[in-house]
């Protein structure tokens, strides 16, 4: 059941198979506060990214994978439906909150994305940004995604990857790799997401390696930004 909010906006809170990850984790919470706190300044880092991956947005049915506290509002076309994947508890009354204020259409769900309580062809998009280095098979993951875009579909997607072997980054990316993951709920530094997706079965994938400029954050300034068909319209 969903609650009505003002603004036009809605939310609609679904745990799926008890996967949700408790709100009451401190790990869950300080995510939840950090992300929304950094959200500003994630966006200015990644913008380039950002910009080019959803480049063509359309509005219709786009769901966003690991939504966090709505980074991605700005970008979600007026008219559009969001369903917004989101597992951790502790991440949904901030996003909510974000969504009345872009008045951005969503239903929450707290699915883990390895998991998406979608049917088949149901959905025009997906995107995720610094999603897939989180989340436990990015493998499975891609097969739902394929699963649920129509034909003609595209998955949009902005991740951070594991830098060239001979970087220094690379050393400071395994130095770093078991904190890291446990401070940022299974954050992999080291993840080759960009070949994960190639070998996902779309028909086109477009990706382009491209690191964040300006960023703090130098374990996972390696980066890409990709869009991967879905079969043919």
């Amino acid at each position: 059941m969903c609650d009505a909010q003002t603004n036009g906006a809605h939310s609609c809170d679904k745990v799926t198979h008890g996967q949700a990850l408790s709100s009451s984790s401190r790990i869950s919470r300080f995510n939840a506060w950090f992300f929304d706190v950094v959200d500003r300044y994630v966006n200015h880092v990644a913008q380039v990214h950002k910009r080019n991956a959803f480049n063509g947005l359309k509005a219709g049915t786009i769901v966003e994978l690991g939504a966090g506290t709505g980074a991605n509002f700005r970008y979600i076309p007026e008219g559009s439906r969001l369903i917004a994947i989101e597992p951790n508890a502790a991440m949904h009354t901030r996003l909510q909150r974000n969504a009345k204020a872009r008045k951005v259409d969503i239903e929450l769900l707290a699915s883990p994305g390895e998991n998406i309580p979608l049917a088949d062809d149901s959905v025009d998009e997906v995107i995720a940004t610094l999603v897939l280095c989180t989340v436990t098979d990015p493998e499975k993951v891609l097969t739902e995604i394929r699963r649920i875009l129509r034909p003609g579909g595209t998955f949009r997607f902005v991740e951070h990857i594991a830098a060239h072997p001979a970087s220094p980054r690379r050393w400071i990316q395994w130095l770093v790799a078991r904190p890291w993951a446990w401070l940022f709920e299974g954050c992999d530094t080291q993840r080759d997401t960009a070949g994960a997706v190639a070998n996902a079965g779309f028909s086109r994938v477009i990706v382009e390696s491209k690191r964040f400029r300006h960023s703090v954050f130098f374990p996972v300034n390696s980066a890409v930004w990709g869009l991967a068909t879905n079969g043919d319209s």
